[in-house]
């Protein structure tokens, strides 16, 4: 396959998920392969269906330079058929995608926790920033970072021609 597409999931699709979307988007541009990988966030809930992500996340973003520009969706079957990547943010969504890719024909898509993409893959949770302040948020971006390295590191590993 000449393209990849990975899509971040998290509970509401506008706190971690957008973030990520965000930073790996960049990561991919900065690297010249906007054409070969795209990316993509939802959320396992319908809370916040076609919402803006949190200010908050939007502030964090721009402060570190990351532009974000994406609309709250809830995650559907058919992410098994259209990702080839799901990266869920935490254990509980990850079951929750697990349990839905069961209903699904679709059985190609790896889905993984986000964190175990990190140095020395830990499999904790990227925390839920939505109660906190600044400061979690600009955590969260720092664990994102990390891992999503982890993750192209991962990627290029996995499928090396993208990356020529």
């Amino acid at each position: 396959r000449d393209q990849l597409s990975i899509t971040m999931v998290c509970l509401g699709n506008i706190c971690r998920s957008p973030l990520a979307e965000g930073i790996f988007n960049a990561k991919i541009k900065g690297l010249g392969l906007e054409k070969k990988i795209k990316s993509d966030s939802a959320g396992t809930s319908d809370f916040h269906i076609g919402e803006l992500p949190d200010e908050r996340t939007i502030r964090c973003a721009t402060k570190n330079k990351i532009t974000i520009h994406h609309r709250g969706r809830q995650v559907h079957r058919t992410d098994f058929r259209e990702f080839n990547y799901i990266l869920a943010m935490d254990e509980q969504n990850l079951k929750n995608l697990i349990q839905l890719k069961e209903k699904t024909p679709y059985q190609n898509t790896n889905v993984h926790l986000m964190r175990n993409f990190a140095a020395g893959g830990t499999g904790l949770p990227v925390p839920d920033p939505y109660y906190g302040g600044e400061k979690e948020f600009e955590e969260v971006y720092q664990i994102l970072d990390e891992a999503l390295d982890g993750f192209l590191s991962h990627l290029k590993g996995e499928h090396p021609h993208l990356f020529e």
